[in-house]
């Protein structure tokens, strides 16, 4: 699974409070190059889109963001979602996961919190938000002593900042949410989403060789 995100690199964090706008957002960033997507557990209408993405576009790796309770994660897990992703690190929520069997991505930004996911034995994690922790610097400050993690920073990175973060052996993808904005997907204008996310994954690849 893990490799599967490194491949793409590039994670769009979505909000849908539409479900039925779900679908076609799946299919045109699978269209655009992006393969994974990000559904937060923002809105009450999550699970059911994550449902219809895993249902409907089973080629798009469909995961569950902002999972802060046991119930999210249940809720998750029976709409079909393939990882799990917290803006913390929160024990019990990691170990049920890994019971469930799904991968889990939890949300770190200090040394310490890093030592505490290691012993969960976690080697993907979230780094959030990036940029108010020091963005692309801080991740290359962490990686030094903990060589054995990859980062997936999110929080605070668009266009012009991502190719920072790629750069970074030690990063695994980037999250974000600028191939994929809220208006867009409010509007239902997935032909312009679908550019963007090409847009993104050119630039991935670009950064990819460097």
């Amino acid at each position: 699974m893990l490799d599967a995100i490194g491949r793409c690199g590039i994670v769009p964090v979505i909000k849908i409070t539409d479900v039925a706008k779900a679908v076609p957002l799946a299919r045109a960033l699978l269209t655009g190059g992006v393969g994974v997507i990000e559904v937060t557990f923002r809105t009450a209408a999550a699970p059911e889109a994550i449902a219809a993405i895993a249902r409907k576009v089973p080629e798009m790796l469909v995961g569950a963001g902002t999972v802060l309770t046991p119930e999210q994660l249940a809720a998750a897990k029976d709409a079909g979602a393939r990882f799990i992703v917290s803006p913390g690190l929160d024990a019990d929520i990691v170990k049920k996961a890994q019971a469930d069997g799904l991968t889990v991505i939890p949300g770190v930004v200090t040394p310490s919190e890093i030592c505490a996911a290691l012993k969960l034995g976690l080697t993907a994690l979230k780094f959030f938000p990036a940029q108010t922790f020091g963005g692309a610097a801080a991740i290359k400050a962490l990686a030094a002593p903990f060589a054995g993690v990859r980062f997936v920073p999110t929080g605070g990175i668009g266009q012009n900042n991502a190719p920072d973060y790629w750069k970074i052996p030690q990063v695994l993808a980037v999250g974000g949410t600028w191939m994929a904005p809220e208006h867009l997907i409010d509007q239902g204008d997935f032909d312009t989403i679908e550019r963007m996310a090409a847009e993104a994954a050119r630039l991935r690849r670009e950064c990819g060789a460097c």
